[in-house]
């Protein structure tokens, strides 16, 4: 019996113990899975937030419109002369049909780039004005450019030298003999937040010119805090992700401090249940702390209750004074009637 008691009474301590392990594993296993649900969180909203800004704060770098060049042909009189142009290529080109597409605040670098043949007609033609009429949506003009360009020079000698090297890939339209000409009409050009710009007229003030192809080029210029992000992405992210964290893990600890951490208290401001809530009875200081509120706010009460109690035993002694005048009245009128009676009789 003695051993059977022990064995038995060791099997249960075995049963306890591994009870309040598996009870404390768990606990653990569940508040480590909640902070780590909440970090990941806390990473997520910040890698979200950064995104958010990138995108609101970083304009887009690039807009590339083609330009369509029209003109009116004419015709002389005599047949034999060929067609020509008579009058400026020009072209419109909406930007956007929404009231803005550029960032106001934001430096802009619009550019013409056109494809010229090296015909002879263009060789001659030398130098030629590129304009550009920058409009709001409603017909306002907003800004007006105009750049003057031409090809660039070849003497015969060094066209000769390059036709002669280049004629396998000349022959098989790898290459061709033009060139390409960037002419850049607004060098720093920012939004009006009043009247945006929503279209561009183009115009080549030369009725000569020979044009392949022509694209209008806006391009942003950056600098401060978007050029880093820009062209340093990675480390941009990794400063921006780091600083949301901080912040976002700042903000959830001073909220859990001041929902959860310890503050003053003063009877006055708390009930007896808000006390017992926040103090809990196991220990003897804080048990101590709530008998001594309370004995001092009954005191407080009874001190409010004295005047009113000192009234009424003032009223009581009123009221028995008025009571033994009237029985002091009652005997001396019962004595004098006495007296009365014994004299007559």
């Amino acid at each position: 019996m003695i051993f059977t008691s022990f064995f038995k009474r060791r099997i249960d301590l075995i049963k306890k113990k591994t009870v309040d392990t598996a009870n404390v594993t768990l606990d653990s296993v569940i508040k480590g899975g909640v902070i780590l649900l909440f970090c990941i969180t806390i990473i997520w909203v910040s890698i979200f937030l950064y995104v958010l800004f990138y995108y609101t704060y970083i304009p887009s770098i690039e807009h590339v419109k083609s330009v369509n060049l029209q003109f009116t042909p004419c015709e002389k009189i005599n047949k034999d002369i060929e067609r020509g142009v008579c009058s400026f290529p020009s072209a419109h080109v909406q930007l956007t049909k929404s009231n803005q597409l550029l960032m106001v605040g934001q430096p802009y670098r619009i550019t013409l780039v056109l494809e010229l043949p090296e015909s002879e007609r263009n060789k001659n033609l030398g130098m030629f004005l590129v304009c550009a009429h920058l409009s709001s949506k409603g017909g306002v003009t907003v800004s007006h450019s105009c750049r003057s360009t031409m090809l660039r020079y070849k003497s015969q000698l060094l066209q000769l030298l390059t036709v002669l090297t280049l004629t396998p890939f000349y022959v098989s339209n790898i290459l061709e003999e033009k060139q390409t000409i960037a002419v850049e009409l607004f060098s720093n050009f920012e939004e009006d937040q009043v009247f945006p710009v929503t279209d561009v007229y183009l115009e080549l003030k030369s009725e000569r010119v020979e044009v392949y192809s022509s694209k209008l080029q806006i391009d942003a210029h950056l600098t401060g805090i978007r050029y880093l992000m820009f062209h340093w992405p990675a480390v941009s992210a990794a400063f921006g992700v780091s600083f949301n964290l901080a912040v976002i893990a700042f903000i959830v600890a001073l909220s859990w401090w001041q929902l959860y951490g310890p503050y003053p208290i003063t009877g006055k401001e708390f009930s007896f249940k808000q006390l017992a809530k926040i103090f809990s009875p196991a220990s003897g200081n804080n048990e101590y702390v709530i008998k001594k509120l309370v004995t001092e706010d009954e005191e407080e009460t009874e001190e409010d209750e004295e005047p009113k109690v000192f009234k009424l035993k003032n009223s009581f002694d009123e009221d028995d004074e008025e009571q033994q005048q009237d029985e002091g009245g009652n005997e001396r009128k019962f004595l004098l009637e006495r007296k009365l009676s014994s004299s007559e009789a």
